[in-house]
């Protein structure tokens, strides 16, 4: 699943896929209208999604956010998004449904709501699809032998 384009920026809501670098700031592009426009780094900070993850028990300690995209693409069909108005148990049971291994005490309630937004988000957008993550699993594991 190919999120490494698209960033959340602080101060502007949703999400913006990234169209280039300049020493001062980025160009991003707005995934509703295709506008593109100059944001500085004096005015706003920039967090890649695809290098944020979600805390998980066990060995590892963060599953990355392209694999629980995957999961909840996966899983649409089965287990329902919580809605806007979702309360912080019903957010934390759909993680649990998509993510059995979460970290109960370090995953809260407004990063699942995030998290879901931005998967919807995008989903509407048709920008993720189980056939990427398909082929990029496949890169992974044929680099891994080498």
């Amino acid at each position: 699943m190919d999120i490494e384009k698209y960033v959340s920026v602080s101060g502007l809501p949703g999400l913006y896929r990234i169209v280039s670098n300049r020493s001062n700031g980025l160009v991003i592009e707005d995934l509703d209208n295709g506008k593109a426009k100059f944001a500085s780094v004096r005015q706003y900070q920039f967090n890649p999604i695809a290098s944020i993850g979600i805390y998980v028990d066990g060995e590892e300690e963060t599953v990355s956010l392209s694999d629980v995209f995957t999961s909840m693409l996966e899983k649409i069909d089965t287990v329902a998004l919580p809605g806007g108005k979702a309360s912080n148990d019903e957010l934390m049971d759909y993680l649990a449904e998509v993510l059995p291994a979460f970290d109960r005490e370090r995953v809260y309630p407004s990063d699942v709501k995030r998290l879901v937004k931005w998967f919807s988000f995008l989903n509407e957008r048709n920008l993720l699809s189980l056939e990427e993550a398909a082929e990029e699993e496949t890169k992974e594991e044929n680099t891994e032998e080498k």
